[in-house]
């Protein structure tokens, strides 16, 4: 007599299928910048409020909510301003964030600060034209494989899958890694080696852990929802 073994069936889960994990982490209260840190104090453009665009399609707006103060983390440069960073500090995790970018405008997401996903304006921009330099890019290291960038002024999401640097002592024993980087449902990028922190990072070493930095000192951007699971 044939036996017949029951069929189990293994999903594979999205990454935001981690939004209920109990050890999520959410460095942005909505309210003020406790827990952030300037790299250059005098010259930040960094507020708190609800985030839009403006009447000039290059600008940003926010409108500060005085009933129940709140809203995204904003950053109102028009030239100067100043990177913002973590106090605390994280190793292998992955990163859920929604931004907004006006037109023309560049800023980058840093992990460990010193990692960079690149954060720009490139609606429109043809495939085959992208670079190093475009949304989604793995700045100075590799170049999304198709450009997913919505409108300026639209609200997009990055989930990035983050392997840190592995130490023995002082000697480095293996190298940063993008595991998964996906921008707006789709997937730029896998198992990608960094072999070196980006330029501009925050201070262009590596280590075990460090924070997570969105670049300030290129032009206005918007950040919300910002959510970081670690892995251990």
């Amino acid at each position: 007599m044939t036996r017949y073994l029951p069929i189990t069936l293994v999903l594979c889960l999205p990454l935001n299928a981690y939004a209920d994990d109990p050890k999520m982490i959410s460095p942005f209260n909505g309210k003020d910048l406790t827990g952030w840190r300037m790299k250059n104090e005098k010259e930040s453009r960094w507020q708190v409020g609800v985030a839009s665009l403006d009447k000039d399609p290059k600008k940003i707006t926010i409108h500060v909510l005085k009933e129940k103060p709140g809203g995204d983390l904003v950053n109102l440069t028009t030239g100067g301003g100043s990177d913002i960073y973590t106090v605390d500090r994280y190793g292998d995790c992955i990163i859920e964030l929604e931004f907004m970018v006006p037109q023309g405008s560049n800023s980058g997401i840093y992990l460990m600060g010193e990692y960079e996903i690149q954060v720009l304006d490139s609606y429109g921009k043809p495939d085959n034209q992208l670079t190093q330099g475009d949304l989604g890019a793995i700045y100075s290291a590799a170049a999304p494989k198709q450009n997913v960038a919505k409108k300026p002024g639209e609200w997009q999401k990055f989930i990035i899958d983050f392997q840190a640097p592995k130490f023995d002592r002082d000697k480095k024993t293996a190298n940063a890694k993008f595991v998964k980087v996906i921008l707006n449902d789709t997937v730029l990028h896998e198992n990608v080696e960094i072999k070196a922190p980006t330029p501009g990072g925050l201070t262009g070493k590596e280590a075990a852990t460090g924070p997570l930095m969105f670049q300030g000192d290129h032009g206005p951007v918007a950040y919300r929802n910002i959510k970081i699971f670690p892995k251990k």
